[in-house]
């Protein structure tokens, strides 16, 4: 299956939940009217791309087709596909430049994130870098279980320590690891935390002074892993992570499992922070970098 095949087989059942809407706005379509731009804002919020994020791309979808004067569904479909394209923070890909590079992957329990790490590993040795994953999601027993298979699995090195251990003690000898072994990207578990955003913040803190500490002027990702099944939740939690630690960047899971698939444009655009990749399967290859344009485009294809 191809790239583009992924994408809109991922987001079936949100073309199918928003399908009815848009096709009664289509097939009647003459010209764009209020009751036309009516319809497109409710079918935007039935993706859940937030009732404010689906405001703003209908009004100023209304300013240009009265600039631009559309006048076709075709011309309409485009400048909408424009404006949520462009509501969101442009995806410049991984910024992995330094040997070692750290991409630290957070989230809270069950979102994916030890899978996610897991097909990322893959996906860079495949490339034909050398990985080390560091299992620092201490206070889950079987995380670092998991991730050690995924490290058999993709010829992957990995650190890990006992349940309950110091997880910024596990990132500092992943990182002396990493430099004597010659890795060339460190990718880091963690522990899953958020409803004591103190202790997650101090934690944070505290593993972010060791990368500094151990790994100086190195290349480094935070990387945020949503289940885009909770919808409006992974905003509010998005919002709480964004304020823990600097994030660069959004993995979207288990949108072949939604009809809510609009909320990966919502975040990005009320946050300003890209989305590198989603999800839309189990398989290794089902992890796939995001491209907003195309992305936008399944959803009216």
């Amino acid at each position: 299956m191809g790239f583009l095949d992924k994408i809109r087989n991922g987001l079936k059942k949100t073309k199918e939940n928003i399908g009815d809407t848009l096709d009664s706005v289509f097939a009647v379509f003459r010209k764009v009217d209020e009751e036309t731009l009516e319809e497109l804002e409710d079918a935007l919020i039935l993706s859940d791309i937030g009732a404010q994020t689906a405001a703003e791309t209908i009004d100023e979808l209304r300013e240009r087709a009265k600039k631009q004067n559309i006048e076709t569904k075709e011309e309409l479909v485009e400048v909408l596909c424009q404006i949520l394209t462009d509501k969101m923070a442009p995806n410049t890909g991984l910024a992995l430049g330094t040997k070692p590079s750290v991409i630290l992957v957070i989230g809270v329990n069950g979102v994916g994130k030890t899978t996610t790490i897991g097909k990322l590993g893959q996906k860079l040795t495949a490339e034909g870098k050398k990985v080390l994953f560091a299992a620092a999601d201490t206070f889950r027993a079987a995380a670092a279980d998991q991730l050690t298979i995924w490290a058999q699995r993709c010829g992957a090195d990995i650190v890990r320590h006992s349940e309950g251990a110091d997880p910024a003690a596990v990132i500092f000898d992943a990182l002396t690891a990493a430099k004597a072994r010659g890795a060339d990207v460190v990718i880091c578990d963690t522990a899953g935390r958020l409803h004591n955003k103190t202790n997650l913040m101090n934690e944070l803190a505290k593993i972010d002074r060791v990368i500094d500490r151990e790994l100086p002027g190195a290349d480094r990702e935070t990387l945020l892993v949503l289940d885009a099944v909770t919808g409006q939740n992974a905003l509010s939690q998005a919002e709480q992570f964004n304020q823990a630690a600097h994030l660069t960047g959004l993995v979207i899971t288990k949108l072949d499992g939604t009809a809510k698939g609009g909320i990966a444009i919502n975040i990005s655009a009320r946050l300003g922070v890209p989305v590198k990749f989603i999800g839309v399967g189990e398989q290794a290859d089902d992890l796939l970098e995001f491209d907003a344009g195309q992305f936008v485009r399944a959803f009216f294809e």
